[in-house]
């Protein structure tokens, strides 16, 4: 058996290793062991998204759990982010979260915090699989008679609706704007309507009605099609769409042109240095973040320091660097200030703050950032070499950097979780990306696919 964590916990198809009820039991069992408090029995939090699979790895993980002598308080269908706060906020010793984010209905995931709501080290992961995979942890629960018990959290949506409220000035509403929202069937389909409804927005919620296989079908932030005719369709001030398990966000202006998660940086980066509340003047992105973002910053006298793909390297970053903002063009943003976790509500409320902070609509605040042409090929490969160990390819990357000088940039990187290849170009124009993308991802597909 390999590696059960991926870049974003421990992902793949329902029933299928490692998405199957014997695996989630003793991941329940391991979480719980790792995590025992050191007085009293431990407690986990466990929420989970809206797939028709999320019950299943539930009731198995709360088995592991309650097995091992520990209490599991389970919060229903809720963000993960909103996991994240209430794990921290009950003084609990884990929090469990079940979903496969963006992927479709038929993948589920595990994903895993510590008792202060961060997302967890791979010196911790690693811990889990040891305890997981070596085959002990079964032979631990023979001896346990005082077993543990479940409970169910009959005000998690309100708790965390007053939670992501916090995030706002004081006094601060939503009374005239018009909002579009995109729950994509998913974790955000109770919570987002009803907090911009507290808040006085006149709003439109569309995908809210979950039916354990609709998540991020044709719909959220991986499919904004019908965000976009909707928001010109009722004349909003802006679109909102949220990924499968709520920690994401895309955003549609007023004109119905797409807002990427580098743009929203920029937006909230602008903002917050105004308000002399972007600590250090600093931001923190990955390199699949656009280069207009590093040309926005330095515009704004902005520091800026690029990490690995994936929200845990962004959020260490920012740890060790003492920033507040951080995130990635996919959408997933950190606001350290507010959250331990990147979470696509905090993120909505503080683009829609940068609007009434500046009296601007979406479609003037994003200008402060020009998106470069970029171009992205995956190429599926049969294996994964050091990619600095191929010459063809290594020399084809050499030639498109010559070129490009300093109008451009060139990333070819492994997917974290699937055989593939990314080769990413970004450039002055749509023509030249494609043409040096497509140069690229040939030879890698001679070499390697």
């Amino acid at each position: 058996m390999g590696k059960l964590f991926g870049t974003d916990g421990i992902r793949g198809v329902a029933n299928e290793y490692p998405i199957t009820c014997e695996m989630a039991m003793d991941i329940g069992r391991a979480v719980a062991h790792l995590f025992r408090a050191e007085t009293g029995k431990s407690k986990i939090v466990i929420g989970k998204d809206t797939r028709i699979s999320g019950d299943m790895i539930e009731y198995a993980l709360v088995s592991g759990i309650c097995s091992i002598g520990a209490d599991a308080f389970l919060a229903g269908v809720l963000p993960t982010p909103g996991i994240a706060y209430m794990t921290s906020s009950m003084g609990t010793n884990a929090g469990i979260v079940i979903s496969a984010s963006h992927n479709p209905y038929y993948d589920n995931g595990i994903k895993i915090f510590n008792q202060d709501g961060f997302k967890l080290s791979n010196e911790k992961e690693e811990e889990i699989e040891n305890i997981v995979l070596n085959g002990k942890i079964v032979s631990m629960c023979k001896a346990i008679r005082d077993t543990g018990r479940a409970f169910k959290i009959g005000d998690a949506n309100k708790n965390y609706i007053g939670f992501l409220k916090s995030a706002l000035p004081e006094g601060f509403s939503l009374n005239g704007i018009k909002i579009v929202i995109d729950c994509a069937n998913g974790a955000t389909y109770q919570v987002a309507p009803e907090l911009f409804k507290e808040l006085g927005a006149d709003i439109e919620s569309i995908y809210t009605e979950p039916d354990g296989k609709n998540i991020n079908k044709s719909c959220g932030s991986q499919h904004p099609e019908a965000l976009i005719e909707i928001v010109l369709k009722k004349d909003a001030d802006i679109g909102l769409a949220f990924d499968g398990d709520g920690d994401r966000l895309i955003a549609v202006d007023e004109k119905g042109n797409v807002t990427t998660g580098d743009q929203i940086l920029a937006v909230c980066a602008n903002m917050l240095k105004q308000r002399d509340k972007l600590k250090n003047s600093l931001v923190i992105s990955t390199v699949m973040s656009n280069l207009g973002l590093k040309v926005a910053l330095k515009d704004m006298n902005i520091q800026h320091i690029m990490t690995d793909v994936g929200d845990r390297y962004v959020m260490e970053q920012m740890i060790s660097s003492g920033a507040v903002l951080g995130g990635e063009d996919s959408g997933h943003m950190i606001f350290l200030d507010h959250h331990t976790t990147g979470d696509g509500i905090i993120s909505a409320l503080k683009l829609i703050e940068s609007m009434k902070f500046e009296s601007k609509p979406l479609s003037e605040l994003k200008k402060i950032m020009t998106v470069f042409p970029q171009t992205l090929i995956n190429v599926t490969v049969k294996s994964k070499p050091e990619i600095r160990s191929i010459p063809a390819v290594q020399e084809a990357i050499r030639s498109v950097e010559k070129d490009l000088g300093e109008k451009g940039r060139v990333l070819v990187r492994y997917s974290g979780t699937q055989p593939i290849c990314r080769v990413m170009v970004e450039g002055p124009t749509e023509e030249e990306t494609q043409k040096y993308c497509k140069q690229i991802s040939d030879i890698v597909k001679n070499e390697m696919g």
